[in-house]
């Protein structure tokens, strides 16, 4: 594998917003690095990237088991030289959809292992990589998040709360990195339809963001919800 081309590694990239992004980035000119917890489902989107030529894998990736993240990246490294993009798109739902006063520490407990605390120890396992490997790409970490980090839903308790935290997370990363030239955005879908949000908009936006030409836009939010997030009287 050369390194003539930027290399992204896309979290979640199995179907859904994760896939459209990763074909999105294929036909920019990017090798793609795909992750998911398996590869059920996987090979429409692998076809699909493919058949761009420049260059796909998959890896399988437990983002809730933080111990093996390192050896995701690594394994990523090995196949593919240095990554120049981080897109984290990985994420679960609410386990069940109930009144916050019946969420349980379980169901809590699962959403944010997975889609908070998995997403920042991944990400700081990709940002050392960046940082241990030189590369001429603009290198950038875009997390897609959701409307509801700042919009509540009573019945999806703790995906709001795992949401809003991504929030803060794109904020941190971006006030560490801006110094070291790492642009860091994060990107608000609203509901994946394709009235509202659909993958290939979001798509659109992740990728023009991690083309480096808005660097200067480091820590802002983009949303992408066909105007649910507008205000109205």
């Amino acid at each position: 594998m050369t390194n003539a081309s930027p290399l992204v590694v896309v979290t979640g990239a199995r179907r859904g917003i994760g896939a459209g992004i990763a074909v999105e980035f294929a036909a920019r000119g990017f090798r793609v690095a795909l992750t998911d917890v398996d590869d059920q489902g996987c090979d429409e989107v692998m076809d699909a990237v493919n058949k761009h030529g420049n260059g796909a894998r998959f890896f399988q990736s437990d983002l809730g088991d933080v111990a093996s993240h390192r050896a995701v990246v690594d394994q990523i490294q090995q196949w593919g030289g240095s990554i120049t993009c981080l897109v984290n798109s990985a994420g679960i739902p609410s386990q069940t959809r109930g009144d916050l006063l019946n969420v349980s520490p379980r169901s809590f407990d699962k959403v944010v292992d997975v889609n908070l605390r998995g997403t920042f120890f991944f990400t700081q396992a990709v940002v050392k990589h960046m940082l241990e490997n030189i590369t001429d790409f603009a290198r950038s970490i875009v997390t897609v998040s959701s409307l509801n980090a700042e919009t509540p839903h009573v019945y999806r308790t703790e995906y709001c709360i795992s949401m809003s935290g991504l929030g803060m997370l794109t904020r941190l990363f971006a006030r560490r990195l801006e110094p070291l030239g790492i642009g860091v955005f994060e990107v608000r879908p609203g509901a994946a339809k394709p009235a509202v949000g659909a993958a290939a908009n979001v798509a659109n936006a992740v990728a023009a963001l991690a083309e480096g030409k808005l660097g200067f836009c480091t820590g802002s939010v983009v949303q992408v919800n066909g105007g649910l997030s507008l205000q109205r009287l």
